[in-house]
């Protein structure tokens, strides 16, 4: 008789997925988080010239070649202040596989991991298959993380703590004082904060800060990525960073699971991390107009929005049907409980498409929104 792992039958496919490939080849996407800008052409020259001369056809180093974490390791220098060693990064194939050592080198059976809810779908997941349990923290009303919440919601059997600035599914970005929480709460509970921190470049209002940059302990973990930082979602490119025992346990598990990331996709992002940054502002800055836009129409229609003030999600309040009305009209946004048993009643929208389409969109959901309301 076939047997299956109890892991793997404790998660189901992501609703994100199921969203998506339930839609026609004409409808109109705002349920996939990817950027709709073209990869800087001086990264995807840069992936080319490593192909011609040869330098991606063998392993590189498990932990990645040396110029890109030197490259992640200035960026990250410039950007937040730290003081980071080469040494201590690790190359991942994308942020999802960043997350998943992550949390398979600090996360033991039994123990707990408290997630945003609604939060990004993968931290569910990747909590159960590392056979651990999962402890959801509702967000406030603003749809940020409440650092007393996360704090309240420690046991002695939690390992781990998640936080996402700016956030995914919802558009939130922790203020200041809330990060600076997230590091004490680490530093004084000897847990780990985890840091996910893709959508570090798009931010509209606010300022995007680490915990990493606050803590005095080594409890805190970042992930990144250029899927979003460099519209490079195909090329799955991530990584990770630590202190040093704790980047020796997730290549343990990144040399079995993966090796090495891409080496193309390697040498791409060293392009991108080094070359001209102009594009960054003119994708944010065409990011918050279709953000203006888009508020702007479902308030318009009725429709209770907070305030998203980066990445590229909105996370509107809907009523019951509304998501299949939109399917109906030809447009994919995703139920918010496919986030967390918190995101129930609302619905995740995705403005990373033209204009155009955002306009025709709106229409159709108001036209949704009135016929379920």
């Amino acid at each position: 008789m076939r047997k299956f792992s109890e892991r793997v039958e404790r998660i189901a496919v992501s609703g994100i997925r199921e969203v998506f490939e339930a839609a026609g080849d004409d409808a109109i996407n705002l349920g996939l988080g990817q950027p709709d800008f073209p990869t800087p052409e001086h990264a995807r020259e840069a992936a080319v010239d490593a192909i011609r001369s040869g330098k991606t056809d063998a392993y590189t180093a498990n932990k990645g070649i040396a110029p890109l974490r030197e490259a992640i390791a200035e960026k990250h220098r410039r950007d937040q202040g730290i003081d980071l060693d080469p040494g201590n990064v690790v190359a991942t194939a994308g942020a999802s596989e960043a997350l998943h050592i992550a949390i398979e080198a600090h996360v033991s059976a039994g123990d707990e991991v408290i997630i945003p809810d609604p939060g990004f779908v993968s931290y569910d997941a990747l909590t159960k298959l590392a056979d651990a349990e999962p402890v959801p923290v509702p967000l406030r009303e603003d749809l940020t993380i409440d650092p007393a919440a996360i704090e309240d919601a420690i046991t002695e059997d939690t390992a781990a703590f998640i936080v996402n600035s700016p956030g995914n599914p919802t558009g939130a970005v922790s203020p200041e004082e809330d990060v600076r929480e997230f590091a004490r709460i680490a530093d004084e509970h000897g847990v780990l904060c985890l840091s996910d921190e893709v959508y570090e470049y798009t931010v509209f209002e606010g300022e995007h800060r680490s915990p990493i940059e606050f803590a005095e302990t080594d409890n805190v973990v970042v992930v990144n990525s250029a899927s979003k930082l460099f519209s490079m979602t195909g090329w799955r490119l991530g990584w990770v960073y630590g202190a040093a025992d704790r980047v020796d346990r997730m290549v343990r598990v990144h040399q079995y699971a993966q090796a090495c990331a891409s080496a193309p996709a390697q040498y791409a992002a060293t392009a991108a991390l080094t070359g001209d940054r102009g594009f960054i502002d003119e994708m944010t800055d065409s990011y918050e107009r279709r953000r203006d836009l888009l508020l702007e129409g479902l308030a318009d229609a009725g429709i209770d929005c907070p305030t998203p003030r980066g990445a590229f999600y909105a996370m509107p309040k809907v009523p019951d049907g509304f998501v299949e009305a939109c399917l109906d009209r030809g447009v994919v946004v995703v139920p918010g409980d496919a986030f967390g048993e918190h995101g129930a009643g609302y619905a995740r929208i995705s403005y990373a498409t033209s204009e155009e389409d955002l306009r025709e969109a709106i229409a159709a959901m108001a036209d949704a929104h009135r016929a379920v309301s």
